[in-house]
């Protein structure tokens, strides 16, 4: 087989030539400890960056686990492993601990990889390099094809990856995931620094890296899609009742919480406040083909929402800790309003003269919060110290802290 890189050499004008097959063929699957060892042993001995890509089975099991996990890593090859059959790889991890990772969109992936023992000390997030680099498209498939003129398919990228035994072109698929991530590193390190922008990657990628795992989230229910059409505290107790009965359920047959009753059933439901079964059957999302037992576990649900005392009943909106919503800053501090206006527009002024988006920039959440409580004495010093102390990276703090602090003066004369 040609190696692609050839195919670009002879041909004029070649277009994106397609990755179809992995250079060394697809490996076998590692899936018990001699396998393993040996696996542990040839990434141990290889050199440079390591590939590392998980693939979920998101929208068919539980939770966020890995179903498989890719390693490619110069002078070891490519790596197909099964974390279900082999979960501890804590002996891999240790040996790739000196190793920087390079890893698409590691926010996504490093959860499930700390699941099963690993944890990078050092990273390269291509996804996220493409995003300071200011490529429009930064999916895998499209950063491949732009910088390195490579096409690869993701025609599986959305299959049951919990399936076994995993076909063939699946297992295809997850190797050239990792076939060319480092040569893709490579170039975008390269395309970084000369935009003057390397020393931002580094501090993002270096923040991903050390930072914890994240907190359990505060009452999940209330991430219901539609929850916003719910106005009414009982009701909202009905959505709670029946998110906790449905995740509930999806843990213990593992599988995605929407596969056991969506969401738009959930509020559906919980408008309804059904007081039979016969009614919840009418709603959308329990019709017939809902057996009687189910729809009575669901009833009960409602039921039970119906029993809440009041004073327990959860509130209208979710707690929080941070300023109020945007849209209800000018009634109840107009100065603050102007900040925040200001503070956008600088912020997304600055983020197009750098070429990149504005949330990555500075995130949004920081932006409101130092517009809601600013320092006393706003200016850049102050504004700066501010933005450091909620977590901004050095590089946002030198290019936003100016630009806030005279969006603050600015609003601060016109009040």
């Amino acid at each position: 087989m040609t190696d692609a890189r050839e195919a670009i050499a002879v041909d004029v004008n070649p277009g994106p030539v397609p990755l179809l097959e992995p250079r060394e063929g697809i490996p076998p699957v590692v899936t018990d400890a001699g396998a393993l060892a040996e696996t542990v042993a040839a990434f141990a001995s290889g050199d440079g960056p390591v590939a590392v890509d998980a693939e979920r089975a998101s929208g068919y099991r539980y939770g966020q686990r890995a179903y498989l996990i890719q390693l490619r890593r110069a002078g070891a090859g490519t790596a197909l492993i099964d974390p279900i059959a082999c979960p501890d790889l804590t002996a891999l991890g240790t040996a790739l601990a000196d190793a920087e990772w390079v890893v698409h969109a590691a926010t996504q992936d490093l959860p499930c990889l700390a699941e099963v023992g690993m944890r990078p000390a050092r990273l390269f997030d291509t996804e996220l390099a493409g995003r300071i680099a200011g490529f429009p498209r930064v999916g895998l498939g499209p950063m491949t094809e732009n910088v390195l003129g490579y096409s690869l398919a993701k025609e599986h990228s959305a299959v049951d990856w919990s399936t076994r035994p995993l076909p063939e072109p699946w297992l295809r698929y997850a190797a050239l995931d990792v076939e060319v991530l480092v040569e893709l590193r490579d170039a975008l390190e390269q395309e970084l620094d000369s935009q003057g922008k390397l020393d931002w990657a580094l501090e993002e990628f270096a923040a991903i890296a050390a930072a914890p795992p994240p907190a359990p989230r505060v009452d999940p229910w209330r991430r219901t899609s539609g929850l916003h059409k719910v106005r009414r505290r009982r009701q909202l107790a009905a959505v709670r009742e029946l998110w906790q009965l449905r995740d509930r359920v999806a843990r213990e047959r593992d599988v995605s919480p929407g596969r056991v009753l969506s969401d738009a059933a959930i509020v559906a439901a919980a408008l309804a406040m059904p007081a039979t079964a016969q009614a919840l059957q009418a709603v959308q999302g329990f019709g017939p083909r809902v057996h009687r037992r189910q729809l009575e576990q669901w009833l009960a649900a409602v039921e039970r929402a119906r029993a809440v005392p009041e004073a327990e009943l959860p509130p209208a909106t979710a707690p929080h800790d941070g300023p109020p919503p945007p849209r209800a800053w000018a009634d109840k501090d107009p100065v603050a309003a102007a900040r925040l206006s200001g503070a956008r527009a600088a912020v997304s002024a600055l983020a197009e003269e750098h070429g990149l988006p504005a949330e990555n920039l500075i995130t949004p959440d920081l932006v409101r919060r130092v517009s809601w409580e600013p320092p006393a004495e706003a200016d850049a010093e102050a504004v700066a110290a501010a933005l450091r102390g909620r977590g901004a990276r050095r590089w946002q703090v030198e290019l936003v802290a100016p630009a806030l602090a005279a969006a603050f003066a600015a609003a601060g004369k016109d009040a």
